[in-house]
């Protein structure tokens, strides 16, 4: 094989999702469709939340940073999974697998915090209600939400400069369909610890500090309901959380299976998980908070009826 040296000027082949001809147009079209609902969904969201002044909160303020992250998710992954599908030439250059990382990683790491922001928002509205204003003032949304883009990102850039330090001769085949760090690693024929360890420590800081952060608010936000008297006002109550906590278990449940673990550890069957949380999520996130939100609901339904 070459070394180090010329490896690093050569290109990684996607070998997507499947050889077959017949189940890649049914991926094609499928992959479409998300595609397509996602950036209805997402931009239909963020229109509703900016036209109607009574969204104007800090929880509908995180629900369109959530969206505009579920857009760039879902355009950094699905476009090229579309195009390396139809595509005879599957080959894609490093600084462009670089780049698609390292905006995966940013929106990702982004995403993880931004959700375990949402769960201290509805901890203070129905923990401290009467605070809930001086709390979650506008300044303090603002720095959290930026905080939030700029640490995932430099995150994000820490990994892929690192990771592509690494010497690739083993094989240039790479057995998925977006650069991802764990099959990535798999190519490399030096030890890959130290990146597998900076993984372990980013995945426990971001993903796995937002994830119990998030537990203990729901944990306050629960004992706090069942404080609760009235049946009305448990299922009130709950009803606020329970669209957040679908997306929760969804999100970070995946994330986690996918970097927790050992890269030996990764086999085809993560394809599946990473489908899930790369296109799937960012199309069920607006639909799941639109469901189950009258306000949305309601301004949806205004405006279809002011322009019939």
């Amino acid at each position: 094989m070459e070394d180090s040296n010329q490896t690093s000027s050569s290109r990684f082949i996607l070998l997507g999702l499947t050889n077959i001809p017949h189940l890649q147009a049914i991926y094609v079209l499928l992959f479409f469709i998300v595609y397509i609902t996602t950036l209805w969904g997402n931009s239909l969201l963020i229109i509703v939340v900016r036209i109607n002044e009574q969204l104007q909160t800090p929880m509908y303020f995180f629900l369109r940073n959530l969206s505009i992250i579920d857009i760039c998710f879902s355009s950094t992954i699905v476009p090229r999974i579309i195009i390396n599908t139809l595509s005879r030439d599957r080959s894609v250059s490093l600084l462009d697998c670089a780049l698609q990382m390292f905006f995966h990683l940013s929106v990702g790491g982004t995403e993880c915090l931004i959700l375990a922001v949402m769960a201290y928002d509805r901890y203070a509205a129905i923990c401290q209600p009467l605070h809930y204003n001086t709390v979650m003032n506008k300044t303090f949304c603002i720095c959290v939400a930026t905080g939030s883009w700029t640490s995932a990102s430099i995150s994000a850039f820490i990994h892929v400069f690192f990771t592509f330090q690494l010497p690739y001769c083993r094989s240039h085949n790479l057995n998925h369909f977006f650069c991802e760090i764990p099959p990535i690693l798999r190519l490399s024929c030096r030890d890959t610890w130290p990146n597998e360890l900076a993984m372990y420590i980013t995945a426990g800081i971001i993903a796995m500090c937002s994830f119990f952060f998030t537990l203990i608010s729901y944990i306050h936000i629960i004992s706090n309901i069942l404080k609760i008297h009235s049946t009305d006002g448990r299922k009130k109550s709950f009803s606020t959380c329970t669209s957040h906590l679908t997306v929760v278990s969804l999100f970070y449940g995946t994330i986690l299976f996918m970097y927790m673990r050992p890269h030996s550890a990764y086999s085809d069957r993560d394809k599946i998980v990473s489908v899930i949380y790369s296109a799937v999520i960012p199309m069920l996130n607006p639909i799941i908070y639109s469901m189950r939100n009258k306000d949305v609901k309601g301004t949806i339904r205004k405006r279809m009826n002011k322009h019939l």
